[in-house]
């Protein structure tokens, strides 16, 4: 099922959206439970550092950091033991991205986030991941990726020499979800296709 939130507003963008959640699952199933949960909302403005506004941080940071802290707060008592947590980073995180300071800067601190809870959750046999796509051909960037030199640019970064796609990212993440991964955890698994080796 599909819920809806404003993330943008911080702590009670997340309350309102575990509130619809545990409404929802619990008339459906009866209960509240949770085998993974998978942070991967985001935004990403381009944003010269000193253009960046406060109003814009607070949104990147809200959406990015706050958000996906919170909500991970939540639903740790709902998680069922053996579960997953896979928190989506960026590549940004390992090369300079200095038009998106804000985004890297939050994305880094999720990245450190899921390393600090990988041993909160390790005596549940939860494991606590992070994947750090590259620029992927999403609704995000699509409007960027279909300026032609820009789209040209981007693959030419990666080792494969094209833009990743949401399969090449999504094959990861369900494998970090799997029961194959049960013994990774604390990780940052590169999923940029090789960006600037």
């Amino acid at each position: 099922m599909a819920l809806e939130a404003d993330l943008t507003t911080g702590i009670s963008g997340v309350t309102k959206l575990w509130a619809a959640f545990e409404d929802a699952v619990r008339s459906e199933i009866g209960s509240v439970q949770l085998d993974i949960l998978i942070n991967n909302a985001g935004i990403c403005p381009a944003i010269p550092f000193e253009e960046t506004s406060i109003e814009s941080y607070e949104d990147v940071i809200n959406v990015n950091l706050t958000a996906p802290y919170f909500l991970t707060q939540a639903a740790s008592p709902f998680i069922r033991n053996g579960g997953r947590i896979i928190n989506i980073t960026t590549g940004f995180t390992r090369v300079a991205g200095p038009t998106h300071s804000a985004y890297s800067a939050a994305k880094g601190a999720i990245e450190t986030l899921s390393l600090a809870l990988a041993p909160h959750f390790g005596s549940r046999s939860i494991t606590v991941n992070a994947v750090r796509p590259g620029t992927t051909d999403t609704d995000m960037n699509k409007d960027w990726l279909a300026i032609p030199e820009a789209h040209a640019a981007a693959a030419a970064m990666t080792a494969f020499g094209r833009v990743g796609t949401t399969k090449d990212v999504a094959d990861v993440i369900v494998y970090v979800a799997s029961e194959e991964a049960r013994w990774i955890t604390g990780q940052y698994i590169d999923a940029t296709g090789g960006t600037r080796l």
